[in-house]
C-alpha cells in the first residue's frame, strides 16, 4: 500500500466519528481493497467497546476487506444499527454477494440483534437480495424495525424476503406488478409495519390492487408511500377501500404521479375523512384537470382536512372525463401488451405488434411522423416511446429507443426553455447504471441534449444552472418542485459533460460551490460528490 494511500487513509480515520455507540467512516470515499487496506478500520471496530451502530456508507469495500471487516465483527453482539448504503461504488455486480454473505454470517456469529439495516444505493440487484435472504431470516433481524433497501436494483425477483419489520423502504428499484404482488404476500406476515415506502416502482393496477388487499390486513399503517408508481385509477379506488375501512392511524398517503384520474382521485380523498390522525394526503402529478382540483380541494374542505392536502401544481390533465373511459381502457391494453413483451419477446414479433399500434393504425393513415421535411421520417410508436420515457423514465425505456433515442427526446423537449432541458436532462441521468450499454446510452445523449441545447438562439444559461440546482435539491425554490430522489446518477453524468468542450466554464464554480454545501441530498452519494469535485478541480 502507497504512503500517500495511507497517509489519506490515517486522516480519515482521524475524523471518524465516535460517540454514542456508534463509530462512523460515513462518507470518507475509502477504497478497501484487501484486508490490508482495511486495517485501520478493523483496529477501530475491535477496540470499540459495547458498539452499537456501525456507519460504512459513502466507502467502496471489496470482497476481501468485506472478509476481515466481518472478522472484526463477529464478537459485536450489542451491534443495533448498520449503516451500509453506498458501500460497493466501483465494484463488479458479482462481488457485492460474497461481501454481503460475509457481513451477514458476522452479525449471526456475534448473536447481534438488529432494529436497522439500510443497504440502499447499492446497486446489487436480485443475486445480492438473495444474498442477504439468510440473514434476514434469522434471529438476528427477529427485532429489525427498518429495513432500507433504496435504489438496490432488485427488480422484480427482489421482492421475496422480507424480515419482521416496522418500517421497509424500498424506492427506486424498477419493481413490477409480480414483485409488488410477491411483497404485498410478505407484509401479510408483517403485523406491526408501520411505514411503506416503495416509491418509484410500476405497481400497475395489479401490483396495486394486491398492495391494497394486503393493506387491509395491516392496522398499524401509518404512512403509505406509493407515489410514482403508476397505481392509475383502478389501483387508486383498491386503494381508497383499504383505507375506508381500516387504517385509523393512517398519517400520511402518497399517491402522486399515478396516472390516477379525476373521479379515482376523489373517492380516495372521501376515503380519509375519517382518519384523524391524517397529515398529509399527496395527488399531485395526476390527471385530473383545473374542474377536478377544484373538485378534490372542496371534498377535504367539507371534513376539514384541507390543509393536509398537498399541492396539486403537476397536475397533468384537463381532466376531460368522456375521454378517462376511453384512455383507460387503452392504457389497459397497452399494460398487456408490455407484460407480453416481458413474457415471450418471440410471441410477440409473431402478433403483429400490440393494441396500441393497431389502434393507431386505425386513427390515421399515416404512419409515419414527420421529422425533417427534407431528410428523415421517425415511426411514431419511438416518438411514443420518448415520451413514455419522459412520463417514466427507466433504462429498459432508454435502451429499447435504440441508435435515434438523442433525436427522439430532442423532439420531445423544447431546447429555448432551459428549465425544460433541465427536466430532460435529469430523467436521462437519473437512469444511469454501471452496466456499459446503458452508460454509453445516457452519456451519449446527455452529450447530445446539452450541446444542441446550449447553442440555441436566447438559451438562458442562468435559467439552466438555478433549474439545475433545485430539481437536484441543492437551492431551494418558492414553488413545490419535485427534485431528484437519489443523486449518484445526475452527479455521475455531470462529472462525464463538464468535461466536454461544449459545456459552459462559467457555470463551473457556482456548481462546485453548491457542491461543498453540507446538504442531506448528498447523504447517500458521497462518493460520486466528491469524484465530481475531483474532476472539477483538474479542469
Amino acid at each position: 500500500m502507497a504512503s500517500e494511500d495511507i497517509s489519506q487513509l490515517v486522516d480519515a480515520l482521524a475524523k471518524t466519528q465516535v460517540g454514542g455507540g456508534e463509530l462512523s467512516f460515513k462518507g470518507r470515499a475509502l477504497k478497501l481493497d484487501t484486508a490490508e487496506a482495511a486495517a485501520e478500520i478493523i483496529e477501530e471496530i475491535e477496540r470499540f467497546e459495547h458498539l452499537q451502530a456501525l456507519r460504512l456508507e459513502g466507502n467502496t469495500i471489496g470482497v476481501e476487506a468485506a472478509k476481515a471487516i466481518a472478522r472484526s465483527l463477529s464478537n459485536k453482539k450489542e451491534l443495533q444499527k448498520c449503516y451500509w448504503s453506498d458501500m460497493f461504488t466501483g465494484r463488479l455486480r458479482s462481488e457485492i454477494p460474497p461481501a454481503l454473505i460475509s457481513l451477514g454470517d458476522a452479525l449471526m456469529s456475534a448473536g447481534a440483534q438488529l432494529t436497522q439495516l439500510d443497504l440502499s444505493d447499492n446497486a446489487f440487484g436480485p443475486d445480492g437480495v438473495r444474498s442477504i435472504e439468510v440473514l434476514l431470516k434469522s434471529q438476528v433481524c427477529y427485532t429489525l424495525q427498518e429495513l432500507r433497501l433504496n435504489n438496490c436494483g432488485m427488480g422484480i425477483g427482489g421482492g421475496q424476503s422480507i424480515g419482521t419489520l416496522e418500517e421497509v423502504h424500498m424506492t427506486q428499484n424498477g419493481i413490477n406488478h409480480p414483485g409488488i404482488t410477491a411483497l404485498a404476500k410478505a407484509f401479510t406476515e408483517n403485523q406491526h409495519l408501520r411505514v411503506i415506502n416503495l416509491n418509484d416502482n410500476t405497481f400497475t393496477e395489479k401490483g396495486a390492487v394486491a398492495m391494497a388487499e394486503t393493506l387491509k390486513a395491516l392496522h398499524n399503517i401509518e404512512v403509505i408511500n406509493f407515489g410514482d408508481c403508476l397505481v392509475r385509477s383502478e389501483g387508486a379506488l383498491a386503494i381508497a377501500e383499504a383505507v375506508k375501512s381500516g387504517l385509523q392511524n393512517l398519517k400520511e398517503l402518497n399517491l402522486s404521479f399515478g396516472e390516477i384520474r379525476k373521479n379515482a382521485a376523489i373517492t380516495v380523498a372521501e376515503a380519509v375523512e375519517h382518519k384523524y390522525l391524517l397529515e398529509k394526503l399527496d395527488l399531485n402529478g395526476n390527471c385530473l384537470g383545473e374542474e377536478g382540483c377544484d373538485q378534490l380541494k372542496e371534498v377535504m374542505d367539507s371534513f376539514n382536512k384541507h390543509d393536509a392536502l398537498a399541492s396539486l401544481s403537476d397536475d397533468e390533465s384537463d381532466g376531460d372525463e368522456d375521454e378517462e373511459v376511453d384512455e383507460e381502457e387503452e392504457e389497459d391494453d397497452d399494460d398487456d401488451d408490455l407484460e407480453d413483451e416481458e413474457e415471450d419477446e418471440d410471441e410477440e414479433a409473431e402478433d403483429d405488434g400490440g393494441g396500441e399500434e393497431q389502434e393507431q393504425e386505425k386513427a390515421t393513415p399515416v404512419d409515419q411522423l414527420i421529422v425533417d421535411t427534407h431528410v428523415k421520417t421517425i415511426p411514431i410508436t419511438l416518438t411514443s416511446e420518448a415520451a413514455n420515457f419522459l412520463s417514466f423514465p427507466s433504462p429498459d425505456k432508454l435502451l429499447k429507443m435504440g441508435p435515434k433515442r438523442s433525436l427522439l427526446l430532442l423532439q420531445q423537449t423544447d431546447l429555448s426553455n432551459a428549465e425544460k432541458v433541465v427536466q430532460t436532462f435529469l430523467k436521462v441521468a437519473a437512469v444511469y447504471k454501471e452496466d456499459q450499454e446503458t452508460k454509453a446510452a445516457v452519456f451519449e445523449t446527455a452529450d447530445e441534449l446539452l450541446q444542441k441545447a446550449f447553442k440555441t438562439t436566447g438559451f438562458q444559461l442562468d435559467v439552466f444552472i438555478t433549474s439545475l440546482l433545485v430539481y437536484m435539491g441543492l437551492l431551494k425554490s418558492e414553488e413545490k418542485i419535485k427534485t431528484v430522489g437519489n443523486l449518484i446518477g445526475p452527479l455521475t453524468v455531470l462529472r462525464h459533460v463538464i468535461q466536454k468542450s461544449y459545456f459552459p466554464r462559467s457555470v463551473i464554480p457556482i456548481l462546485h460551490a453548491f457542491l461543498t454545501k453540507q446538504n442531506r441530498a448528498f447523504d447517500t452519494c458521497q462518493n460520486a460528490k466528491y469524484t465530481l469535485l475531483e474532476t472539477m478541480k483538474n479542469l
